[in-house]
Parts: structure tokens; C-alpha cells; sequence
């Protein structure tokens, strides 16, 4: 080794702390995290929230007051069709340690540009009315509409983006990218239209989502046969298996194609990617997406102009070492990254 080198080396690092970061950009980064030279939070201390986020419970009796992301808890399971247990996917992925603040393929720490908190979970009148918890969700929604804040959701079942939506889009219809397993297209089944296998149909139908904005990625299994309302609708669906042939720079290039400039939802079912990699979910599909596969498409939306996004159907009961968990607390902190690199009006 040099010896000239190797004694600049020690000069400049022999005696330094961990946060003593001399990169400008990374330095801004550690000025925000470490609260001297050497020390900053336990990630296993303290009351967990989602993605390590300032817990304000408050924040809605506040009207959102000083926010521009708010992290929402949704722990309702009513909608499944399946194996039950998604009501405990926020506190699952509230337990998630160590996500973030840097994001080093977007280069971005999103915690240092936006003002984000956890805002604890939608309050909701009962746990046994599906069409209430509706209810109680879009009224929750349609508050951080009124306040300009964006809301990112952590369920729950996927009824709950129904809701959501209904909020985000009452004033005009936003578009979609859907990251999935499953089109939740369907129609009503014994009686019950708002399961979670159909809340993009009724959104259509009730005129807040723009289809032809819509692309669902990642689509397979054994229930086709459900979702031609997607094709009717004018729907992009690109299914798993064409993934490999298309290859993800052009289902990136496809997707925001498809999105446009106009505002768009951002929907992240966890069994999308494959149950080898997450089998905490009500609704496994064998043949999904890797992890770094969905984390690759997500980056890809960079520049696009979020209102708003979800992580569902986390059934932590079923996840044995808590992959599923951490896997939808990354996508979270990627839908984060979405927002702070949005295109800024004015």
C-alpha cells in the first residue's frame, strides 16, 4: 500500500467519529440523523412507527397542521377472500427497524426534504361493518385532501384503497400504478361489492380513477377469468410472466407512458412479489416479482406526479421471519422517495 495514502487515511479517519462525514451531500444526511459525532437513536428503542417517523396521533384534531406526508395506519381486514390477518399488517410494519433516511439508488433522503409523521391509525366506528370502515376511512382521506397533505397508507386489506381513492379522486379522476398479484377488478360476490378483490372497478365506476391511466404490473394465478373489466375499462395489465421478456427498463418505460404527467396513485399489493420472498399475505401467487425487481420498478417512477400511495394485504401471522414486513416497509420508504422527488407546481 502507498504509504503516503495510508497516512492521509489515518489523518482524515483515525480519529473520527461515525458521524463525521465529509461528503457535502452525505453530511447533510448525518447532520440530520446524529445527534453528536457518535450517537443517534436506538432503532430498537422507543414506540415504534412507520418508517421511523414522528409519531403524531394528534395530527388529524390538528388539521394536519405543518405536514406534507402523512403515514397512515389502516388495520381493517374485513374485505378478504382469503386467509384473514392483514389488520395487523401496520403494526407489523411499524415494527420494521433501520428503513432509511438514504435511499442510494435515487440518491435521496426524503426525510430531510419533506415533513413527514406518523399520524397513528384511521380511527373507525366498527370492527365488524365493512361499508362503515369504508365510511370512515374516505372521511379521514378526504381531511388530508382539505389540508394538501399526501397520504400514504399502510393496510389492511386492498378494499381499503377503494375508499382512498374516493377521496384523492372526488375532485378529478387520478390514475394508477398497481403493483400486484391480482387486477381487483371483480365484481360482487354473496351480496358484497367492496371486497378487496374489486375495489378498482367500483372506483372506475364511481368515476375517481381514469382506467385509461391504469397499469397493474406484476398480474397472475388462476383468476383471469375475473378481471376482464380491466381490458373492457382500458386498463394496461402486464402479467409476471412477460416481465422477463419485456424486460423492466420497458415496463418502467410503459408504465409512464401509461401515467402521463397528470396525478397518479401509487398501489403496492405485498403479494405481488412472490411468496418464496413474501408469504405473509392472504392471498400467495406463486411466479411473482423479486424484491429487487419491484424495488427497481417503483425507482422508475421517479418524476411522476404522486398524490398519494399504499401498502396492503401484510399478514405478519403467516411470515415466519418477518420478510414480508420489511419488504413492505422498503416499498413504503420507496413511495416516500416518490413524493419528495414529485413535480413541484408553481
Amino acid at each position: 500500500m502507498d504509504r503516503k495514502k495510508l497516512d492521509d487515511l489515518r489523518a482524515k479517519y483515525a480519529t473520527a467519529k461515525g458521524g463525521d462525514v465529509h461528503n457535502p451531500a452525505f453530511a447533510a444526511i448525518a447532520a440530520a440523523v446524529f445527534t453528536s459525532p457518535d450517537k443517534r437513536k436506538w432503532p430498537f428503542s422507543g414506540v415504534p412507527t412507520l418508517l421511523g417517523a414522528a409519531h403524531q396521533p394528534d395530527a388529524a384534531a390538528n388539521g394536519f397542521a405543518g405536514l406534507d406526508v402523512a403515514l397512515v395506519g389502516i388495520p381493517m381486514d374485513l374485505g378478504v377472500t382469503n386467509r384473514a390477518g392483514a389488520r395487523l399488517g401496520p403494526r407489523a410494519v411499524r415494527n420494521v427497524e433501520r428503513i432509511g433516511p438514504y435511499e442510494h439508488a435515487l440518491r435521496i433522503a426524503p426525510t430531510t426534504k419533506l415533513r413527514v409523521a406518523d399520524v397513528g391509525d384511521v380511527p373507525m366506528q366498527s370492527r365488524f361493518s365493512l361499508d362503515r370502515c369504508h365510511a370512515d376511512i374516505e372521511a379521514y382521506f378526504m381531511g388530508l385532501v382539505a389540508a394538501n397533505v399526501i397520504p400514504l397508507a399502510v393496510g389492511g386489506d386492498h378494499s381499503v384503497s377503494l375508499p382512498i381513492l374516493k377521496a384523492l379522486g372526488a375532485q378529478r379522476p387520478v390514475g394508477m400504478v398497481h403493483i400486484d398479484a391480482h387486477c381487483d377488478t371483480s365484481g360482487e360476490y354473496e351480496g358484497a361489492k367492496f371486497h378487496h378483490g374489486g375495489p378498482f372497478r367500483q372506483a372506475v365506476l364511481d368515476g375517481v380513477l381514469d382506467p385509461e391511466r391504469v397499469v397493474q404490473i406484476g398480474i397472475r394465478g388462476s383468476a383471469e377469468w375475473l378481471w376482464e373489466f380491466s381490458a373492457d375499462s382500458g386498463m394496461t395489465v402486464i402479467h409476471a410472466e412477460d416481465i422477463d421478456g419485456l424486460g423492466l427498463a420497458a415496463v418502467i418505460a410503459k408504465a409512464r407512458a401509461v401515467v402521463g404527467n397528470g396525478p397518479t396513485y401509487v398501489s403496492f399489493d405485498i403479494d405481488s412479489i412472490d411468496p418464496s420472498f413474501a408469504p405473509g399475505t392472504g392471498t400467495p401467487e406463486v411466479g411473482g416479482l423479486t424484491p429487487r425487481e419491484a424495488l427497481a420498478i417503483l425507482r422508475g417512477m421517479a418524476g411522476i406526479a404522486i398524490v398519494g400511495g399504499d401498502v396492503v394485504e401484510v399478514a405478519p401471522q403467516y411470515d415466519a421471519n418477518t420478510a414480508t414486513a420489511q419488504i413492505g416497509a422498503q416499498m413504503l420508504f420507496e413511495q416516500l422517495c416518490l413524493v419528495a422527488l414529485r413535480p413541484r407546481s408553481g
